[in-house]
């Protein structure tokens, strides 16, 4: 029996044969099939992406972003509580949070500052460890003790609020979100396209990566830039934001991480295009 079966198998295609006609015929049929869908699929990402775009009433910049200042601003209002709660919530000290307040209102109540349509709210975090500051879409800006506690004076302080109200006019969140949405949906478009193909995921998901880290590296340099116009508009010193960059390099451990590996720009590079900004708007 088991003879006679194979011989069927060789002879007359059986279905068990995965070198026979039908089996090579469905299995290029099923390949071509997930291609085409893959490739509809991109198409559709790429379409919904290049076309959904707003103007930055500040920049004047044509953007691509997925939601209205109005959802932006929503979103960080909702949001702010729950990034609070994840550095230890708001420091205790009024006296510190009003002096982080002063200076974030003297930064926005400047000519650049009052284009942008966003109520800003500047929250000062206690988390004693983690130096860091960082904004949500919609004007929502923070800073943790640990950093607030490392900067040497007022200018430095604005420094490091004037970058982060930079994100904010830029619509960074908005923009990365758009930014993210497209290339997750390129990479399961490949992923279909490729039928599961292992190899294939991982390069489509290292190329996603990357050329993310890339954009994060070009958004940081335009919020350096913004901090110091804004900076320069509301009477601080911008030679500040070069110490921070000393502060943020040593509170790194010195480590030196590849540039094209980071979302981060190299302390040096940052550096650099600062003293450049600092040319450019104080002429």
């Amino acid at each position: 029996m088991l003879g006679r079966r194979r011989q069927q198998g060789r002879y007359y295609g059986g279905t068990g044969d995965p070198y026979s006609r039908k089996g090579r015929g469905a299995g290029t049929g099923r390949f071509k099939l997930m291609l085409i869908i893959g490739l509809a699929m991109a198409a559709f990402q790429a379409f919904k992406y290049f076309t959904n775009t707003q103007v930055n009433p500040v920049t004047g910049e044509t953007q691509r972003v997925q939601w209205s200042t109005e959802e932006e601003i929503a979103l960080g209002v909702q949001s702010a509580p729950q990034m609070a709660q994840q550095h230890g919530g708001l420091y205790a000290d009024q006296r510190a949070q009003d002096y982080l307040d002063k200076v974030g209102e003297r930064l926005v109540n400047t000519p650049t500052g009052r284009e942008s349509e966003y109520p800003y709210e500047f929250h000062l975090l206690a988390d004693p460890k983690v130096v860091n500051a960082f904004a949500l879409p919609g004007g929502q800006t923070f800073i943790t003790y640990a950093l607030f506690n490392q900067l040497k004076d007022e200018d430095q302080l604005a420094g490091v609020m004037g970058h982060e109200i930079g994100h904010v006019i830029e619509r960074h969140g908005a923009e990365r979100m758009a930014r993210s949405g497209f290339i997750q949906g390129i990479v399961q478009s490949v992923l279909i396209g490729a039928g599961g193909d292992a190899t294939m995921a991982q390069i489509a998901n290292v190329v996603g990566n990357y050329t993310n880290m890339k954009y994060g590296r070009e958004q940081e340099l335009e919020s350096d830039n913004w901090g110091v116009k804004l900076m320069i508009e509301s009477g601080y010193d911008p030679e500040a934001l070069i110490g921070v960059m000393d502060i943020l390099e040593k509170a790194s451990g010195g480590a030196r991480v590849p540039e094209f590996q980071s979302s981060h720009p190299s302390p040096d590079n940052r550096r650099e295009k600062i003293r450049e900004a600092i040319k450019r708007h104080s002429n």
